[in-house]
């Protein structure tokens, strides 16, 4: 059986009684060299437990077997369960969970003692909680996902660029991020409406910038809530017990321009700018 050939897709799902399910994202890829390159470069291997989210028949999940110690696919559609178990059933190295990973508490999951990371098809419905929940865990050496393709352009957007904003920093902040590759819709059956692409986000060690995690990103959310205000106008509304005259001299002291905008800023001008705000 081929796990990517829609033929075979359409034969073990017929004959579990299955239907697809738009509010669940399903997408069942059906080009074999997607899964066979998120598997090549996703850092599976020995001594890596890899956690697969939506594994759907399981394309992805097969070439995680093939190659890490130990995978763990956590699937929310329990009409999936028996598929997985049958055109996975050649695998001892596979722990195949029932959940929905957002409700999941991920530090219960049994790495065995080895390095966990993540590759997955990520559902497009619950794709940036997804990415937050798994990059904010401190769980994962490395997390690797198939995404819409825009919400990968905003994962690694630079400044000055309408992709860019707080999500792209909170990434950048826990992880550094490169786009691997597209993929196009004719990949998929369904057929989605948009193009996906893949990232893979290697986690920092330590933080890049020297500020507080929590005021930090307060002062980024304020900067984009509204990010065509200028910097001091957007802070002054977001951060209330600050007052105006205050904000505008850490602007000037941060060597920022008093026209400024959020979106015209690195991460590291923010952490500069935050520690100005509370000093």
């Amino acid at each position: 059986m081929e796990l990517t050939n829609i033929n075979d897709i359409r034969a073990v799902l017929f004959a579990n009684g299955f239907t697809f399910s738009k509010s669940m994202g399903q997408n069942f890829l059906t080009a074999a060299w997607v899964p066979e390159r998120i598997a090549d470069e996703c850092g599976a291997g020995a001594g890596v437990c890899a956690l697969e989210i939506g594994p759907g028949i399981g394309c992805l999940t097969e070439k995680l077997c093939e190659r890490a110690e130990r995978v763990i696919a956590v699937e929310l559609d329990k009409r999936l369960i028996p598929v997985l178990a049958q055109t996975l059933s050649g695998f001892n190295n596979l722990a195949v969970i029932n959940a929905d990973v957002m409700a999941l508490d991920l530090s219960s999951l049994d790495f065995e003692g080895l390095r966990p990371i993540v590759a997955a098809n990520l559902p497009y419905n619950i794709t940036s909680p997804v990415i937050t929940k798994l990059l904010g865990s401190g769980l994962f050496s490395a997390v690797t996902v198939m995404v819409q393709r825009e919400v990968a352009d905003r994962i690694c957007a630079g400044p000055k660029t309408a992709d860019y904003g707080a999500f792209t920093l909170f990434c950048r902040y826990k992880a550094e991020c490169r786009k691997l590759f597209n993929v196009p819709s004719a990949c998929f059956e369904p057929r989605p409406k948009v193009e996906s692409a893949v990232v893979r986000m290697d986690l920092r060690e330590k933080p890049p910038v020297a500020a507080d995690e929590t005021k930090l990103f307060r002062v980024i959310r304020a900067a984009f809530n509204q990010r065509r205000k200028t910097l001091a106008n957007a802070l002054s509304s977001g951060l209330p017990e600050l007052e105006k005259e205050k904000i505008k001299a850490a602007i000037e002291t941060s060597g920022l321009s008093p026209t400024a905008r959020g979106e015209e800023l690195s991460l590291e001008e923010f952490a500069a700018l935050t520690q100005s705000l509370f000093d």
